[in-house]
């Protein structure tokens, strides 16, 4: 039996945009912050921004719109799931373009399911590590996810971009809802408590599963160093970044990173289903492939960020784009399934 190699893709390619990116991300924030690009106001329509803030938005919208070329560029995976596909999106756009309150609270359900979204991508990288080190799918597989939750929202519920990311409660305010426009100053007032629940719970957590973790290795468990460095360095660079946000750039930092690993994926993942899908051109194939999945979700992702939010039916298709995201990243990659 020919052993399975312990890199997704190669180990260039893994380590350039699976397992570097964290810490990379960190470097270039700390060494954009302060800088004309982080600091400088730009007025989008009518809205303000900076040169950083404009770029990690179009490059979070261009990551967004790349789950199609999984969910509807590959027939394979289109096949199972048609309905959810098609008539999904649809009814959403139609009920978000045309309720007040509807948009507002895709908007909010957006915000916090991007967080638990985050932390199951890196979830979804650690698992592959871990089948590739010679796993069964099922070993530790609970605790790695939760252990990525509490790495990625932990340091937000304990630490200084706890308010930012509950501010959009107070949308709400537009549609009279005054309940849930209180949330983020009883949040902020009780953020000590939130602090210490998360600090003692979370190293509770950690201490079960390093000892469930030595259970399995004794009971033949092969640890992933791949793993253990991707775990630990997101991990450390989600702490600091959110917990701290010393630099002023957490958004940009945790967001930058996210979007270069998911791009990476779908491209490793789609470019030969793309490739055969474009065989009509040609020896030329092979050439557009690149410029066509890169152009298109740069496009995608430069309009959405440059769009007008008063434009209500393109920016419900922006949000439909968001949660189809969010939802189907969750059950079209699966390596319990084998299709990753």
């Amino acid at each position: 039996m020919t052993a399975r190699s312990p890199f997704l893709v190669s180990p260039a390619y893994d380590w350039a945009f699976f397992l570097l990116p964290p810490l990379a991300a960190l470097v270039l924030g700390i060494m954009l912050s302060g800088t004309a690009l982080s600091d400088q106001p730009l007025f989008v329509n009518g809205h303000e921004t900076t040169a950083l803030g404009l770029a990690i938005g179009m490059l979070i919208h261009a990551h967004l719109v790349a789950v199609f070329f999984r969910s509807h560029g590959n027939p394979r995976v289109f096949a199972q799931y048609p309905l959810r596909f098609v008539a999904v999106p649809i009814l959403l756009w139609i009920v978000i373009a045309g309720s007040t309150w509807v948009a507002i609270t895709a908007t909010v359900v957006a915000t916090f399911w991007d967080v638990w979204h985050s932390g199951a991508q890196t979830f979804g990288f650690a698992r592959i590590y871990d089948r590739n080190a010679g796993n069964p799918p099922e070993a530790g597989r609970r605790l790695d996810y939760w252990l990525n939750q509490l790495l990625y929202a932990g340091p937000i519920l304990a630490g200084a971009t706890l308010v930012p990311h509950i501010d959009v409660l107070g949308n709400y305010e537009d549609v009279g809802a005054t309940f849930f426009t209180r949330i983020p100053a009883e949040a902020e007032g009780h953020q000590r408590w939130l602090t210490w629940g998360v600090l003692g719970g979370g190293a509770a957590f950690i201490a079960i599963y390093v000892l469930a973790n030595v259970r399995l290795w004794r009971d033949g468990y092969r640890v992933s160093p791949l793993k253990v460095y991707l775990l630990t360095t997101t991990g450390l660079c989600s702490i600091y970044t959110w917990g701290f946000n010393t630099w002023g750039q957490a958004f940009f930092i945790m967001n930058f990173f996210h979007g270069v690993q998911y791009l990476a994926l779908v491209w490793a993942m789609e470019r030969k289903t793309l490739t055969e899908r474009l065989a009509r051109f040609g020896r030329r194939a092979a050439t557009l492939t690149p410029v066509f999945f890169f152009g298109s979700v740069a496009c995608y992702g430069a309009g959405a960020e440059l769009l007008d939010p008063d434009l209500t039916s393109l920016w419900a298709l922006t949000m439909v784009v968001s949660l189809m995201h969010f939802w189907w990243d969750g059950f079209i990659w699966s390596v319990r399934k084998r299709d990753v």
